[in-house]
């Protein structure tokens, strides 16, 4: 039986502890282990643990490290054949876990899977952060099977096909141990927001693939840590996906594909400030500015990862989503 462990990462989520840990207890089967990798919280968190959830082990990390670097410096802590990466404010029902462990088996080439995500607000609609698989265009703007842009479909078993995938979300990820620390984790100054896409990225280039099992459902309440639609959000949002376009980029890409990212980044930007959000404006061009300040150091990275490359991405789409958007295309449909 191969050593699975279930790793919430936790800040501040003592209400999301509180409502959507039980479920995780009482879905997950006795021989993986569920541990909360506490992010450093002020609030009550760790003496809800102790005092109501004694099954679950407790790792604590001195100070909030956010997503990307608090789950590399948990995950350097703990042992395992799979770790289940899973969100705060995700609910799981009975036999969640068995079909993602039974299709990583499967295929020692699966370096990451996630299940379908739906949204727990309204149960038979897909959630946001994952839907059922994720994809990249060619511009490097994410879209899944069930969310295109802003549009979230019904979830009428269109997609139940277990598939490969660009990407799996970061509110339930199953990753492969050996796979995970030979791509190199996550990259920790991300902090938040398009990690998981970058390692997914990094994974495939190195040989991996990666994987949706819609036989897994669980649901997403979604924001539950740094609320949609925030300048935090956008400047983060932003400034990564700028990162890994450049580190994962093939070379006779990636200058071409950062200016045609400047000028449309610039006019969104320019929408924001029109529909009066002077904040998101500023957020915009920082992330820019911070990731010109950055690139020194992702040169270091991207030479490190384009010489290691073995493979290329074959789900990349090869169109640019936000045109078939405007196009009045807004269902994934058979599209890849």
């Amino acid at each position: 039986m191969p050593i699975v462990k279930v790793v919430i990462l936790n800040w501040n989520g003592e209400n999301h502890l509180r409502r959507f840990l039980p479920s995780v207890i009482e879905a997950t089967s006795a021989e993986a282990e569920i541990v909360v990798a506490d992010n450093g919280s002020t609030d009550g968190s760790v003496s809800l643990l102790k005092e109501q959830f004694p099954s679950v082990s407790v790792l604590l990390l001195d100070r909030n490290y956010g997503y990307a670097e608090g789950y590399n410096r948990a995950l350097d802590r703990l042992e395992a054949d799979y770790f289940v990466l899973l969100n705060s404010d995700v609910e799981t029902p009975p036999g969640w876990l068995e079909p993602l462990v039974a299709r990583m088996e499967s295929d020692s080439s699966i370096a990451a899977l996630a299940p379908k995500l739906l949204a727990y607000g309204d149960r038979d609609r897909f959630e946001y952060a994952g839907a059922s698989g994720g994809f990249m265009d060619m511009l490097g703007y994410p879209f899944c099977r069930g969310r295109i842009l802003s549009t979230l479909e019904k979830d009428e078993g269109q997609y139940d096909t277990a598939r490969e995938v660009f990407w799996a979300s970061g509110a339930c990820m199953v990753v492969r141990v050996s796979a995970f620390r030979e791509v190199g984790g996550f990259d920790g100054k991300f902090f938040a927001h398009m990690e998981e896409i970058d390692f997914c990225w990094r994974a495939q280039l190195y040989g991996y693939k990666i994987w949706i099992e819609p036989q897994s459902r669980v649901w997403h309440l979604g924001g539950g840590t740094l609320p949609n639609n925030t300048p935090r959000k956008i400047y983060l949002n932003y400034r990564n996906n700028l990162a890994m376009l450049y580190k994962n980029l093939p070379a006779g890409r990636v200058e071409a594909i950062l200016f045609v990212r400047m000028v449309l980044d610039g006019l969104s930007a320019l929408v924001f400030l029109l529909q009066g959000r002077a904040d998101f404006f500023r957020e915009v061009f920082r992330a820019h500015l911070d990731f010109h300040a950055w690139r020194g150091n992702l040169q270091k990275q991207r030479h490190r990862i384009q010489q290691r490359a073995v493979a290329r991405s074959r789900m990349i789409y090869g169109g640019a989503i936000i045109l078939r958007y405007m196009l009045g295309r807004h269902r994934f449909g058979t599209m890849m």
